[in-house]
């Protein structure tokens, strides 16, 4: 049973029905009493129930007896991350999300999802992981444990939190362990679709292969990446600077063990610094970026995304950066490994 369907009893059902359903919910305990469209009429809670009881109602009353007819809801495309952040901040817990014909489609848990981003993803995952050999002879680099879980699950879960359903997986090396890892992805209330390069496309040429986007904006990510980056900041980041692609940056310090002499073209000394910090930002491999972009990559071709960035530079599009400020790892050699493995043991993702 999905969320929907959890959360969800038809106005036909028992005040018996209601109850059980409630008990199973626990600490989620509210239903949305729809009819037989699936249109929603209202709200039900074990305060409801009981202050219907109370009242005089009884197990043989109607469950619109005993609903609240005017239930906050979210209406799908027409929202915004300041108006679901005001339903967090007055305390709603669980509000479902209706289509324009007033049909829940899905349900929003402040629990277990955060927030609600409007974008597809697509999850590079098809590099053989030749620098972690043996390790990946047998495994795709994707599915190898940090922890507890593979390290590609960590960023679909986070992806998840975040409200993001729509996941699109770019496989090739070891791909089927992979599709027979996540499936269609049914099981954790998300929609996982595959695409499959017959030779390499590069970081962005295999985005082509998938088939629809739902939505305007794409988060395009490297599989093999540990972060807690803020998915909701970054998104919003990128929309309020009204931005065609916004690149997700780490920094990288460089320290002068010496001092440095600062001079002009004539070789005079304007300024004398003592053993400096130079700060530079690093592509970290998450990237956002407006759905109308991808018409700029050529098809069956092999494109990086750093090409895609060049091209945005060319024609004087809006290219960003977004700096992440908390923890990130790209595992790329055995080293890395290593420490993602004693890193997990103190971070949150």
């Amino acid at each position: 049973m999905n969320i929907v369907e959890n959360h969800t009893i038809y106005k036909s059902a028992s005040v018996r029905e209601a109850l059980v359903k409630l008990d199973k919910l626990a600490s989620d305990a509210i239903l949305f009493v729809v009819d037989g469209d699936n249109k929603l009429l209202g709200s039900l809670t074990d305060g409801d129930l009981r202050r219907g009881f109370i009242k005089g109602l009884g197990f043989d009353n109607m469950l619109t007896d005993f609903l609240q007819p005017s239930p906050k809801y979210i209406l799908e495309k027409e929202y915004s991350l300041d108006k679901l952040a005001i339903f967090k901040a007055n305390h709603f817990k669980v509000v479902p999300i209706l289509n324009d014909q007033h049909i829940i489609v899905d349900i929003l848990n402040f629990r277990t999802r955060t927030t609600l981003i409007p974008v597809d993803a697509v999850l590079m995952a098809g590099g053989e992981g030749k620098r972690l050999r043996p390790l990946t002879e047998t495994t795709p680099k994707p599915l190898l444990k940090v922890g507890e879980k593979p390290i590609i699950e960590y960023n679909i879960d986070r992806l998840q939190r975040v409200g993001i359903k729509n996941v699109n997986l770019s496989i090739n090396y070891l791909g089927d362990q992979l599709i027979e890892y996540f499936g269609d992805g049914s099981d954790r209330n998300l929609n996982i679709q595959y695409v499959k390069e017959d030779k390499p496309l590069g970081t962005v040429g295999s985005v082509l292969l998938v088939e629809h986007f739902e939505h305007d904006d794409i988060i395009i990510m490297n599989s093999d990446l540990l972060t807690n980056i803020d998915y909701a900041d970054f998104f919003k980041t990128y929309k309020d600077s009204d931005a065609d692609m916004a690149v997700a940056a780490t920094s990288y310090h460089v320290d002068v063990p010496y001092a440095v002499l600062e001079v002009n073209e004539s070789n005079t000394v304007k300024s004398l610094k003592e053993k400096p910090r130079y700060t530079y930002y690093s592509n970290a491999g998450i990237y956002i970026l407006k759905k109308d972009l991808l018409k700029m990559i050529p098809k069956n071709q092999f494109f990086d995304i750093t090409d895609l960035m060049d091209k945005i530079i060319e024609m004087n599009l809006k290219l960003i950066t977004y700096p992440i400020n908390g923890y990130w790892l790209d595992i790329g050699k055995h080293e890395d490994f290593k420490k993602a493995q004693e890193d997990i043991k103190h971070i949150k993702l």
